[in-house]
């Protein structure tokens, strides 16, 4: 076989292996068949955990840190990305307001808070960027943003005049916004929020009832947090005049969609298509023979616009194979190939535990990217 051009683009394996690791691990495997291919490595995410370190890592971007508070108050690190030569952030919420920062059993989205997420945002606007973006993926909070307004000089009162208390049960308390003295640097940026969530603020397809329960909302909470929710979007469209409500993509992370919409004038996008704008996926793939994808698990959801379907979307306007690796496969994975993978291999060589199958995942992957070289190889003899 002539010498290939292969775009290697993955998702990260979470828990376990970044993009650029993953991106890493197949590269090496397919060099043990091919070694004089031209590999390009494009760490891909889909707006979730691992934007971060995805856009980072594929524009050779800087990270920075700011000290904020994690979604129950306690003081944190958390870190944002610099992309551009310094003209664009890139924020993970969940480095700030993420799920996996609270242990499964002190989850409570009654109290949980987004302020760490505007304090991430004000670290970026000291870096003078010209535009964020911002992942909102993986968030633990239910409070309809209100912290990460807070944060950003927004008062959120009550009827005494006083700021609401933070999380998803204070929102019960407010009767007025008061946005005067939101940080004014945000007029002269650009806001994008990537998320691959279309939910409504409230009802039965809305942030409570959908995400609530995971985030440790018991069923009578659920309830109430939608019912809070409902009352910030009402007080949102008397005093700001922006109906959120119903609005798709504002109940992404517990809310925060609509209040990025409400405060900040943000436009949301689907994920996966920010990050093939950002890392200029398409100039690399048009000049491709191959590309290779992945995520840690393809199943039914995979299709709904998560990275392995959006990279094999714009593989398929030049008609180039797509081989996609995972870490597991569920009984419906065969639905991908209706959206442009071509074939689909799963990592894992034998029954395993979890954290056996996490330790060896870096081997794993470059084994089963040597195998799909040599089946490549083979079939030039058949």
């Amino acid at each position: 076989m002539s010498r290939k051009k292969v775009v290697i683009a993955p998702d990260s394996f979470k828990e376990s292996l970044t993009a650029m690791e993953v991106a890493t691990a197949i590269e090496e495997g397919f060099r043990k068949i091919y070694p004089h291919w031209d590999y390009v490595k494009i760490p891909m995410a889909d707006g979730g955990e691992g934007t971060l370190q995805s856009l980072v890592d594929a524009t050779a971007g800087a990270f920075r840190t700011v000290y904020t508070k994690d979604p129950l108050g306690n003081k944190i690190e958390a870190t944002f990305g610099l992309l551009n030569e310094g003209k664009q952030a890139i924020i993970e919420m969940a480095t700030a307001s993420g799920l996996e920062l609270v242990e499964s059993s002190k989850r409570d989205p009654m109290r949980a808070t987004s302020w760490g997420l505007g304090d991430l945002i004000r670290g970026a606007l000291d870096e003078e960027v010209e535009e964020i973006i911002i992942g909102i993926g993986g968030s633990a909070t239910n409070d309809g943003g209100a912290g990460m307004i807070q944060a950003l000089g927004s008062k959120l009162l009550n009827h005494k005049g006083e700021q609401i208390p933070l999380g998803g049960a204070g929102l019960s308390e407010l009767a007025v916004i008061d946005r005067s003295a939101l940080d004014p640097r945000l007029k002269n940026v650009n806001l994008v929020v990537a998320s691959d969530v279309n939910n409504p603020l409230t009802g039965p397809n809305g942030a409570s009832y959908i995400y609530g329960p995971q985030k440790g909302a018991t069923p009578d909470q659920v309830q109430e947090l939608d019912k809070n929710l409902k009352h910030f979007a009402e007080v949102i469209q008397r005093d700001l005049k922006q109906e959120i409500a119903e609005t798709p993509g504002a109940g992404a992370a517990g809310g925060v969609g609509g209040a990025l919409l409400a405060f900040l004038d943000a436009e949301i996008k689907n994920g996966g298509e920010v990050i093939v704008e950002k890392v200029k996926l398409e100039e690399a793939i048009k000049e491709a023979d191959l590309v290779l994808t992945g995520e840690g698990g393809i199943n039914h959801q995979t299709i709904y616009g998560k990275t392995p379907i959006v990279v094999a979307q714009v593989a398929k306007k030049y008609d180039l194979p797509v081989i996609a690796i995972a870490g597991s496969l569920s009984e419906d994975y065969e639905e991908v190939y209706e959206q442009g993978i071509d074939a689909v291999f799963s990592i894992i060589p034998q029954v395993m535990d979890l954290e056996t199958a996490f330790a060896k995942g870096f081997q794993n992957i470059v084994t089963t990217a040597r195998n799909i070289a040599r089946t490549l190889e083979l079939s030039e003899k058949i």
